[in-house]
């Protein structure tokens, strides 16, 4: 049985803070490989991105049937050594990949459904990764995932930069597809992000948002003179609710966010300095409390190493300290 107690009372781990041996190969460890899990190790090992992938879960018959079927693909995609192991596996990881929690429903209305269940299973788990005292980033997928986040990183004990969360990369991109289909544009000329929460209080940053070095804005009164706020929001509304029709048709969804984790992964280990929007413990700069939440962020070797500053509108302010309260105040719930 899952334990029952989800209270944010840090536990106490001991950071090392010398890094991996440099022999050591690039290792990613999923805990949780279901739907979710399979699909991220399947896009990481077509990416070539890990030179090692353990899948860590209980049902081990389970596992080791995925690690046979992966092991079948790896010929036809990278050298890769895919293994089913256990959380000592976590301590020399680069990346842990946290994908437990309730399988989420066609008929749910939000993300944040089912939170003291999903709670529940990400404190064992972590309590488990906590122990090994790991040396790499933790990547927390569990929905809802901006409340999981802070809380995974209170359970652990870690540095707040590396425990992240997959946040609002996949609305980003769901916003950048729409946006140019729109407007007859490659996806990625599209320069947008979408921060807050990753659920319905979501801020798309449309006012920044540039197409091949152009400000949407003008670009929208240029083709769409009379209706141009209304068609931008058509858009984001259905970026925001593309999760949403997607689960309702299919009963999961699983190769955009596998994409998602993958881009995230490899900015990890390559130490890329990229900016994503990843969950994260806000910085106070921000002014928005005790939460996490995506904003752009700056990820490399060791996580998140700052967090960028934000233009944002009066609307968009507005709007992104709402998201701020709504997670909070379902952070508490936790406490």
């Amino acid at each position: 049985m899952l334990a029952a107690e989800t209270s944010l009372a840090p536990c106490t781990v001991r950071v090392d803070a010398e890094h991996r041996s440099a022999h050591r190969i690039p290792s990613v460890a999923i805990v949780g490989p279901g739907i979710v899990g399979t699909t991220t190790a399947h896009a990481l090992l077509v990416s070539g991105a890990a030179a090692e992938i353990v899948l860590i879960g209980r049902d081990r018959n389970r596992v080791e049937g995925q690690v046979k079927d992966l092991r079948d693909a790896a010929l036809y995609a990278h050298a890769t050594r895919i293994v089913g192991g256990n959380f000592a596996d976590c301590a020399n990881a680069d990346v842990i990949i946290v994908t437990v929690g309730v399988t989420q429903q066609r008929d749910m209305s939000s993300r944040l459904n089912d939170l003291k269940s999903s709670a529940a299973m990400v404190r064992e788990v972590m309590t488990q990764i906590a122990a090994q005292e790991p040396k790499g980033v933790v990547v927390i997928v569990t929905n809802p995932v901006d409340v999981l986040t802070y809380a995974a990183w209170k359970w652990s004990g870690l540095p707040a930069g590396r425990v992240i969360g997959s946040g609002t990369m996949l609305d980003s991109s769901r916003l950048r597809r729409r946006l140019g289909e729109r407007f007859g544009i490659a996806s990625e000329d599209v320069h947008v992000h979408v921060i807050g929460e990753h659920g319905d209080s979501q801020v798309p940053l449309l006012s920044t948002c540039r197409i091949a070095g152009t400000l949407l804005m003008e670009l929208c009164q240029e083709r769409y003179p009379s209706d141009c706020e209304q068609t931008l929001r058509e858009i984001a509304d259905s970026a925001r609710n593309g999760g949403w029709d997607i689960l309702r048709a299919k009963g999961a969804t699983n190769y955009g966010i596998s994409a998602a984790l993958t881009r995230i992964t490899t900015a990890v280990l390559r130490d890329e300095h990229a900016v994503l929007t990843v969950s994260t413990v806000v910085p106070e700069t921000l002014e928005l409390g005790k939460v996490s939440l995506s904003v752009p962020a700056i990820i490399g070797r060791d996580g998140v190493h700052r967090v960028l500053p934000l233009r944002l509108s009066e609307e968009e302010d507005r709007a992104l300290r709402r998201s701020a309260e709504i997670l909070k105040r379902h952070i508490s719930t936790l406490e």
